[in-house]
């Protein structure tokens, strides 16, 4: 048989196995098949870890690639995110990355191994991660204004977790608080898991953390939600708890965003195949209700360019929350 009547041949198979619906899952295999690191900077389990496995296995099946975790939790995601700016830039690794980590670490922590203005490039807006507050529910505290009446009456007697020091759990309940005029000893952990057993167990008074984490525990009756970091209300579980805004707090919102990246010099067209393939399984009502039962609001972003705009633009408006709220470097 000749090449051309071998192609051919190949063609017809394809062809043919379309009509059973394989034809994508043939030529995705045929595609490079590299393997390819995905890091996150938070452990297994919690919301961004879970993003990551359920985009990775629908991005597979587009690009054939071999898309494999590796969690590296510690500093609010800035040593996952220093490892990646000296990964080789071939297209093998990439990160989702955390706004904690890129956005706002580098105005808290005195030595980062990175320079979030020069080392990354955007490959895709995945969405937001809301945040909720919550208590413990053997507190007298059903809402904001108990929270603050409490503090008030009682001034050195409230204590919150985070997810680590410049994680949007710290970050914004700091802005709360000044805000609010009160004050709570914080207690940075590495994850949500610890800080939230210890709102639990009555070591601490309450925590700022995603809905997704805080979900079971409200379920459990373990947790009272008090505030959702939306700027409108969540469904399920959270659908009577008003927002921050809605209780006062005018354009107070507490969220996350989460993006594909890429260390500096990885080519473009890795970036726009990884861009595309995202595009292709965010636009599909599969991963639209996933995302949004793990906890993630989807957003995307119209062009890589708008992303790694926008990215730039999160890095200012962090740092100039981190000055107004007098956080020191540590």
């Amino acid at each position: 048989m000749s090449v051309k009547q071998l192609d051919r041949f190949r063609r017809q198979i394809i062809i043919s196995l379309g009509a059973l619906g394989f034809a994508p899952q043939i030529l995705a295999q045929n595609h490079s098949s590299k393997v390819v690191k995905v890091i996150v900077g938070f452990p297994a389990g919690q919301a961004t870890d879970q993003v990551a496995r359920l985009l990775a296995e629908k991005m597979q099946a587009v690009t054939g690639d071999n898309y494999v975790i590796e969690n590296r939790p510690g500093q609010g995601g800035s040593i996952a995110l220093g490892q990646l700016a000296h990964s080789s830039n071939n297209g093998s690794v990439m990160m989702l990355a955390h706004m904690s980590a890129i956005a706002t670490n580098p105005h808290i922590y005195k030595s980062i191994n990175y320079d979030s203005q020069k080392d990354f490039s955007a490959a895709g807006l995945v969405g937001d991660l809301p945040f909720v507050l919550a208590v413990n529910p053997n507190l007298p505290i059903k809402n904001l204004k108990e929270l603050v009446d409490y503090a008030k009456a009682n001034p050195t007697s409230l204590s919150n977790s985070s997810s680590g020091i410049g994680t949007v759990s710290h970050l914004a309940l700091e802005e709360f608080k000044r805000r609010a005029g009160i004050q709570s000893l914080h207690v940075p952990y590495s994850g949500s898991v610890a800080g939230l057993t210890d709102v639990i167990a009555g070591n601490l008074t309450m925590a700022l953390e995603t809905a997704s984490a805080v979900r079971p525990h409200i379920e459990s009756g373990k947790l009272r939600v008090i505030a959702v970091g939306s700027s409108k209300r969540l469904g399920g579980v959270y659908k009577d708890t008003p927002t921050f805004i809605e209780q006062g707090y005018k354009d107070f919102t507490a969220a996350t965003w989460i993006m594909f990246i890429y260390p500096t010099g990885t080519a473009k067209s890795e970036i726009n195949t990884t861009y595309d393939a995202l595009m292709k399984v965010m636009a599909t009502p599969e991963v639209d209700q996933k995302l949004i039962s793990i906890g993630c609001i989807p957003r995307t972003s119209s062009s890589i360019e708008e992303c790694n705009q926008y990215l730039q633009k999160e890095y200012i408006n962090w740092g100039d929350i981190v000055a107004r709220n007098q956080i020191a470097k540590v």
